[in-house]
């Protein structure tokens, strides 16, 4: 049997997993995903990364025959690379930094979808600020790779570009038009972006050296690969009428696939992302997995019913935002208006209250709201058990579904592209409607209170 070994690097953890033939998970290993404070900025911990990452696959390629490595990474990150290697550290998207002048050089937002973002999280912004701080080293760039590809390029040597990263808020890419947008050329760097690849393809096979120290077949594959929240939208857009996906981990991103992009506002963080085939898709998000743990505290405990019940009856309110980056309310500063949470389990309860109204807001101002249309929940949000029902109070119109092939849909997504065209496995269930009473009054008292 031919296993397919997931490279899922996130914001917050990194995963390694492998998956046979038919998707099911064979074994997988995790890992923190730290950002190192010193050298010329915060960035990523690369090299710890890819030691890890060699452990298990000399780990995995022990447990089945594996044909191919699928790298899915978060949004917002590149690497600068010559032919040996990195020429500067791969930059943390939260590290902030000043660059006057950069507004005048990138594109409009009706052409890009591309919001302007704080800190790094505009990856065209952050590019320009190392080539203008860091003028020598980016003089030796060879590639700009996304960051799922730079993984590809370290393990197979092929160089390639992919659509997902580079239409993730970049200002890089013109998602309606598929087009590499205005910046790119202002600043000349289109010749440093390598040719671009669909994310299944395959770029080509390990290194011999590596496949040598890992043990994995010398002809195991490795695919272009893909930005994580498109990897999770991968299994609902076949169909007419692909549901709406809400993708759930460090960030929460609502996408609309087929619904229209004109009603998208920079002001309220709304975007096109594109998707794997390349089409746009209308999107909107808040750092919900930040956000709910900064309101959960580090002791969080899983709150009943009661909790929230409780919460509604006293009309405690948390108002956004609780995390700096990005968001339909970024700027503002988070507040808890009424009787405060004492317990873990209140606090439990108020992050996730919080988490739903916020995801109920973006879905609203996407369009999400035909009768009968449904939405599917991925990821880490799948394992609150008053999330999914909390949802369904509020969207009583709305069929939500909880996807449980796993607890995210990016290692689906990474398996599906080694599997391209195979359906995968689709389980889940129907969230029934959390019974709590005073839910309406409460939401319109909250909308009241961000308006």
């Amino acid at each position: 049997m031919s296993a397919t070994i997931v490279l899922d690097i996130g914001k917050t953890n990194v995963k390694l997993v492998l998956l046979n033939e038919e998707g099911a998970t064979l074994a997988e290993r995790r890992s923190p995903n730290t950002i190192v404070n010193d050298g010329p900025y915060p960035h990523h911990d690369t090299e710890r990364i890819w030691q890890w990452m060699l452990a298990g696959l000399r780990e995995f390629s022990k447990l089945a025959q594996v044909g191919a490595i699928v790298p899915v990474t978060h949004g917002a990150t590149a690497a600068l690379v010559d032919e040996d290697g990195l020429v500067l550290p791969v930059q943390d998207y939260e590290f902030d930094f000043a660059l006057p002048g950069y507004e005048a050089m990138r594109p409009a937002y009706e052409a890009s979808r591309s919001p302007q973002l704080p800190a790094g999280l505009n990856l065209g912004r952050q590019l320009a600020w190392q080539a203008q701080t860091f003028p020598e080293q980016f003089s030796k760039v060879r590639h700009i790779l996304m960051y799922p590809q730079y993984w590809a390029w370290r393990l197979c040597g092929v160089a390639a570009g992919e659509v997902t990263s580079l239409g993730c808020h970049t200002d890089l890419w013109q998602p309606a038009t598929r087009r590499y947008s205005s910046l790119v050329d202002v600043m000349e760097w289109r010749s440093a972006f390598p040719p671009l690849h669909p994310a299944w393809t395959p770029l080509g096979a390990l290194r011999p050296a590596l496949a040598a120290e890992t043990g994995l077949p010398t002809d195991c594959q490795v695919l272009c690969g893909i930005h994580d929240s498109n990897a999770s939208l991968l299994r609902h857009l076949g169909g007419d009428a692909p549901p709406a996906v809400l993708s759930t981990g460090t960030w929460v991103i609502a996408a609309a696939p087929g619904l229209p992009l004109d009603g998208l506002r920079e002001d309220a963080d709304m975007l096109a992302n594109s998707s794997a085939t390349g089409q746009p898709v209308a999107c909107m998000r808040f750092m919900g997995g930040r956000e709910f743990a900064a309101l959960a505290g580090a002791d969080a405990e899983i709150c009943g019913v009661n909790n929230v019940q409780a919460l509604i009856a006293q009309q405690t309110l948390a108002l956004p935002c609780f995390a700096a980056s990005g968001g339909p309310f970024a700027g503002r500063p988070g507040a808890v208006h009424g009787p405060a949470p004492h317990t873990s389990a209140q606090r439990y309860a108020l992050a996730t209250v919080y988490c739903a109204l916020m995801s109920d807001y973006c879905l609203n101002a996407l369009g999400v709201t035909a009768d009968g249309a449904s939405v599917v929940i991925e990821g880490s949000f799948t394992g609150n058990p008053l999330f999914a029902p909390l949802l369904a109070a509020l969207r009583p119109h709305q069929q939500i579904c909880i996807s449980a092939d796993d607890s995210s849909g990016t290692t689906c997504g990474g398996w599906m592209l080694h599997h391209w065209g195979k359906a995968p496995r689709k389980s889940g269930t129907i969230a029934a409607p959390l019974d709590v009473s005073g839910l309406s009054a409460y939401r319109a008292e909250w909308l009241k209170a961000v308006a």
